[in-house]
């Protein structure tokens, strides 16, 4: 996201697995959960990636991630763009664990429908808003990227198209490159 801004930003590597990076003090300060990512911006601290990436689309109206507060697309800007946190992780999670779906209970649905809902989505446009690139789909990206490089999902042309699209964006690129893939 903060490629897709085009700011100046200092990334900190903190390594949630070493108990000891984890408990740091200053870190929890920013991450309370001990979570990543997470965002410190003047007074701001965040650690959710929904969130970090809504803060920073309205902090930066200039870069156009995100539709104006009284938009008609807003409402649909800001669906997709908590899709990936509330219905794509736990439904990957779901699947990769082998937990039992149990859709009257987990309010992801399935996997399976988490993916026909998406790919209905992507069918308006090289993007899940049509022909505007958005935060939702700095989001959206990131996890079916993750869903194929990690083969939970594998030969999905729809879902796999996108990620090419978003592939062929260098903030993306750059991205990728910092975190060493």
């Amino acid at each position: 996201m903060l490629e897709e801004l085009g700011v100046p930003y200092e990334l900190v590597h903190v390594d949630i697995r070493d108990p000891a990076a984890k408990a740091d003090p200053a870190f929890r300060a920013i991450s309370p959960m001990g979570k990543v990512p997470a965002l410190e911006d003047g007074e701001t601290r965040l650690w959710d990636s929904g969130a970090i990436c809504a803060f920073l689309a309205d902090q930066y109206p200039a870069a156009n991630l995100a539709p104006a507060i009284g938009s008609p697309k807003r409402g649909q800007y800001l669906q997709w763009l908590l899709y990936p946190n509330s219905v794509i992780e736990p439904a990957m999670a779901e699947k990769f664990s082998g937990v039992a779906v149990n859709m009257s209970a987990h309010g992801w649905g399935s996997f399976e429908q988490m993916l026909a809902v998406l790919r209905e989505g992507l069918k308006h446009g090289p993007w899940i808003l049509g022909e505007t690139f958005s935060a939702a789909d700095v989001l959206l990206g990131t996890a079916c990227y993750f869903m194929r490089q990690f083969k939970i999902l594998e030969n999905d042309p729809v879902v796999f198209a996108y990620v090419d699209r978003c592939l062929t964006r260098g903030p993306f690129q750059r991205a990728l490159a910092r975190e060493g893939n």
